[in-house]
């Protein structure tokens, strides 16, 4: 006799070895995506070592414009802090400040106050949409850059007709200002201002980018000359580095954190990256659902169902398991046999008084309940005694 496959309950989860397996994957692509971030990283943080320092003789810096300045008589001069560098603006000084940008609004409200009324000249190296408006006032950056590199003058400015061509594009702007000078265009906006300031004889020169003040782009086009005439119209030149030492932010009442000073495209970048990143963590992800039926290929007999699922009650010694199985389905086969539904097969005052009337002896009941429902066996022998009991009871019942 055999019996039909059965449903096998398979759990959809997956386990440690599984997960592991299918994101292995993914995690060595992370891995190698990180570790080829921190290499680009190292070897741009060396190849910018000392930009726009012109104390730097690498190819970022600006050593060789300051040797060419100095070879004409004019003074070169570093400072790192606020303080400093208002302190050296002045008729007879050209102020650089070479990272406007790293400024918090006090100290560019300051160092706007200071050279507004200096008579100098001060020099803008490519200040971006959070310095300008400050800085030099009645200027907009766009946030497009200029295509080109190269352009031309297209200006009435002497240094700028003087010098020609030159390195500019970058960062491009416009302005409001009246007399002011507009340089070097690109796609009709500025890439080198000039603007006269509130005192006699001082300006503000704006640069779209750095290049002509770099040593590996001096000797290329017009920068050479540009940057002479831009840096050397006053005999002494102060160059602002600004700092990210407790030192340069002495003079501050706020100090301006990390985050404060990464552009505003990193961290809404990172924000699209954390999200994107958890979208797929939700797509990837396996819950743990509902056991799902899984059918056998195979059909099994029905003895070999009934004496595997024996062998394992016997092996974990669960005697009252199987004595309240074969109980339960000899219950489930008497009532039927004496009148009681299945619902009730199971209720002791519904069952054994039905059963009673079909006993021999007419009241049973108490050898009935001890054996239908009373304590289970103690040992295997008493079980085994309990199943013969239970067959000659379903006998005498079944007997006409």
């Amino acid at each position: 006799m055999t019996a039909e496959a059965m449903p096998s309950p398979t759990s959809t989860s997956l386990t440690a070895r599984q997960m592991w397996t299918r994101g292995r994957g993914l995690l060595i692509a992370l891995l190698l995506i990180l570790t080829g971030a921190i290499a680009m990283a190292a070897i741009r943080s060396h190849s910018v070592h000392g930009e726009l320092d012109p104390r730097s003789a690498d190819p970022y810096g600006s050593r060789a414009v300051a040797e060419l300045l100095a070879d004409h008589g004019v003074s070169t001069r570093v400072v790192t802090t606020p303080a400093a560098a208002r302190a050296a603006a002045g008729p007879r000084t050209t102020l650089l400040v070479a990272a406007p940008d790293l400024l918090n609004l006090r100290q560019q409200a300051l160092l706007y106050t200071a050279t507004q009324s200096s008579g100098g000249r001060t020099v803008l190296v490519a200040p971006g949409p959070w310095s300008i408006d400050r800085l030099a006032p009645g200027v907009g950056a766009d946030p497009a850059t200029s295509d080109h590199s190269t352009l031309a003058p297209a200006c009435s400015l002497p240094e700028a007709r003087r010098a020609g061509s030159a390195d500019t594009g970058g960062i491009r702007y416009s302005t409001s200002v009246p007399g002011a000078d507009t340089c070097y265009p690109s796609e009709r906006l500025a890439t080198l201002l000039r603007l006269p300031t509130g005192s006699h004889n001082g300006d503000t020169v704006v640069l779209g980018a750095p290049d002509i003040l770099l040593n590996k782009r001096l000797d290329q086009q017009g920068n050479a000359s540009l940057a002479l005439q831009l840096l050397g119209s006053r005999p002494h030149l102060v160059w602002y580095l600004p700092s990210l030492d407790d030192s340069s932010l002495t003079d501050t009442q706020d100090r301006k954190s990390l985050f404060d000073l990464l552009p505003s495209g990193w961290l809404w970048g990172t924000l699209q990256l954390f999200v994107a990143a958890l979208l797929a963590a939700l797509w990837r992800g396996r819950r743990f659902g509902p056991l799902v039926p899984e059918n056998i290929p195979v059909a099994i007999r029905a003895s070999e169902t009934t004496e595997g699922r024996a062998r394992l009650y016997r092996k974990t010694n669960a005697r009252d398991r199987a004595a309240d199985a074969l109980r339960a389905a000899t219950r489930a086969r008497l009532a039927p046999l004496v009148g009681v539904p299945a619902a009730q097969a199971h209720t002791p005052e519904v069952l054994l008084p039905a059963l009673s009337a079909h006993l021999a002896d007419g009241d049973g009941q108490p050898a009935a309940r001890s054996l239908l429902f009373g304590p289970p066996p103690t040992d295997d022998a008493a079980l085994v005694a309990l199943t013969d009991r239970l067959d000659a009871l379903e006998r005498e019942v079944r007997r006409p």
